[in-house]
């Protein structure tokens, strides 16, 4: 599953403020019962763990010029949660890379 958001930040503002929110992810996924861990693996780009239900969701954000890229891998089993897992991205990842308040 592809989800790109655009923003008109810059990648150092937009690395900036998802190294200052990733830990809220979890708190965006349907079901509120998911362990999240991130990585930043390369400057542009942090890696996703995501333990739910028994099963791990690899995946990962990629910082672009114009538009944040999430790329997340459902396992077959969990492939009924996609609609909600990318609303979930639509409308929280705007919130993670609002300005601080």
């Amino acid at each position: 599953m592809r989800v790109a958001l655009p923003h008109e930040l810059g990648r150092d503002e937009v690395r900036r403020r998802l190294k200052e929110r990733s830990h809220e992810i979890a708190d965006y996924l349907p079901g509120g019962v998911a362990e999240v861990e991130t990585d930043w693996v390369e400057d542009d780009r942090m890696a996703l763990l995501v333990s739910v239900m028994g099963q791990s969701i690899t995946g990962h954000i990629d910082v672009e010029d114009t538009q944040v890229v999430f790329e997340i891998r459902l396992p077959g089993m969990l492939s009924f949660v996609e609609p909600a897992i990318e609303k979930a991205i639509r409308a929280n990842g705007q919130k993670m890379l609002a300005a601080p308040k």
